[in-house]
């Protein structure tokens, strides 16, 4: 049973034209994720370097530091809800630490792609991963994957780069 299919003018049928609005709305909606989620990236790390310059004027810093993210994480989880326990705020001050350039932060990446990224340790490790992540457009799962497969070790360590490389991209 074949469905007929209309056309209205010139060959145009309501299916072609149903489907530049459908890409229209699904291409504003991804650019409207997008911006959301790098506002929230750059909140983030907003309130990562008022942590961090709030500890570093006090005292006892350790202690003052561990007050002021349980305080925080009691108010603004009251407030906003879920997504502000201890552990992600003391990811926001680490966010800060690592990436302590806003202007640098990529629009490419989430706050999951950076939360996985503060778990490398090395500098030029975290840089490779960062660059990888934006060139493949990696997602969370596939940088999660490269990071505990430590790729960046590997491509180190190996005399064949290009072939470590083409092998990670294999198993994608």
């Amino acid at each position: 049973m074949t469905k007929k299919v209309k056309k209205i003018k010139n060959g145009v049928t309501v299916e072609n034209i149903y489907f530049k609005v459908k890409d229209v709305l699904d291409t504003a909606r991804a650019t409207a994720y997008k911006a959301v989620n790098f506002a929230m990236v750059q909140a983030y790390w907003n309130i990562g370097m008022i942590i961090v310059e709030e500890e570093q004027t006090g005292k006892k810093r350790a202690e003052y530091g561990k007050y002021i993210i349980n305080e925080l994480s009691k108010r603004l989880t009251q407030d906003f809800g879920k997504g502000f326990d201890k552990s992600n705020i003391w990811n926001m001050r680490q966010f800060y630490i690592c990436f302590p350039i806003l202007d640098a932060l990529r629009r490419e990446l989430t706050w999951t792609h950076y939360r996985l990224l503060l778990r490398v340790q090395r500098q030029d490790a975290r840089d490779f991963y960062t660059i990888e992540t934006i060139n493949n457009n990696w997602s969370t799962r596939e940088l999660e994957r490269q990071i505990n497969s430590l790729l960046f070790e590997r491509l180190a360590l190996s005399k064949d780069k290009k072939g470590v490389l083409k092998l990670a991209k294999k198993d994608m």
